[in-house]
């Protein structure tokens, strides 16, 4: 069956379990677009557990309007109504969605409800939109958290899944020239957050990591199963940014500060010595997940993951989270 042939049988099956009340075939039809939206829940929100219920709110939503639902548009395109719009109300309540300023000078802002996406829970579908590596790194939905929350909804709808104006209008209840006027002030903010990137999510997006970051990724392991801090300090560049997430005033801005940071707190000391680490990737970005075992462990146990942007063959940017309480990401817990 073709792919419209299939959207349309969706439809009509919608419809159908609607009328009838079943709530059986609704969910299994629903289900398909489960991973899609919360994809875009995580772009509006920037964190996966808050993604997660806001994915769930759109599907209790949609059973509630469910006799609302006409067919006048596509199915998919209904439910990214409801979840854009559940969002928003979600942001409307909680005032600590939004970035904060650092607290080191000129450092910007942190994000420190920032969480990593699991590879496992993207779309498997690698020509959606929804899946391009561009619009799912961490710099880019950081970037996004710095636009308000109508002008985020109509960046993502319009630049990201590519609507048109009137169809992101209809979706948020705005004008179509409140619509235009709103995408060209979040052009303008995305190009400040993210200068050195490309701004067509339109264009062809990569998805594969690169060969260079494949072999970072490799020496930033030895580094640290070796306890070879030059060797660490060699794959940084001298203008690192690193935060440590959901830590307040982690921020730093230079690598000469940030491994003084680590090594004050005891990094390839005593008790911080004994390191595994595996290689894995999170939005789509090269990471590694670090073990620690202390001399009364027989067990190297999960601590955190390290998320890398490398430019060059040198970290640019590194982002680490405590996950040690995060069990959706689906990490061994010990090695």
């Amino acid at each position: 069956m073709t792919d419209a042939r299939l959207l349309g049988a969706d439809k009509a099956a919608f419809i159908a379990a609607a009328r009838s009340n079943d709530t059986a075939q609704f969910a299994l039809i629903t289900e398909r677009y489960r991973r899609e939206l919360q994809v875009h829940c995580y772009r509006m929100l920037a964190n996966y557990e808050d993604a997660q219920d806001m994915t769930q709110e759109t599907f209790l939503r949609a059973w509630n309007k469910r006799e609302s639902f006409k067919g006048h548009a596509a199915l998919r395109t209904w439910l990214y109504r409801i979840a854009t719009n559940a969002c928003l109300d979600f942001l409307e309540k909680r005032n600590d969605r939004t970035p904060v300023p650092a607290e080191l000078p000129d450092a910007g802002s942190e994000v420190r409800y920032l969480q990593p996406y699991p590879e496992r829970m993207l779309p498997e579908d690698p020509q959606e939109s929804v899946v391009a590596r561009e619009t799912i790194e961490l710099a880019f939905i950081v970037a996004v958290q710095h636009l308000p929350p109508r002008q985020r909804a109509v960046f993502i709808l319009r630049d990201v899944l590519g609507w048109p104006a009137s169809k992101a209008a209809d979706a948020l209840e705005l004008t179509v020239a409140s619509v235009t006027s709103a995408l060209q002030r979040a052009r303008v903010t995305m190009r400040e957050q993210l200068p050195d990137r490309r701004l067509d999510w339109r264009s062809p997006a990569t998805h594969e990591l690169t060969n260079d970051e494949r072999g970072v990724v490799k020496s930033y392991i030895d580094a640290h199963e070796r306890n070879d801090l030059d060797g660490l300090m060699d794959l940084l560049r001298d203008d690192l940014r690193f935060a440590m997430l959901p830590e307040p005033g982690t921020l730093i801005v230079t690598a000469k500060d940030a491994v003084d940071g680590w090594v004050s707190g005891g990094l390839f000391q005593r008790g911080h010595d004994d390191w595994r680490c595996i290689a894995t990737t999170v939005n789509r970005m090269p990471a590694a997940v670090l073990y620690l075992r202390t001399h009364d462990d027989p067990e190297y146990r999960l601590l955190n993951i390290a998320v890398l942007h490398i430019v060059d063959g040198q970290v640019a940017e590194l982002t680490g989270f405590d996950v040690t309480d995060k069990p959706w990401l689906g990490l061994p817990a010990t090695l």
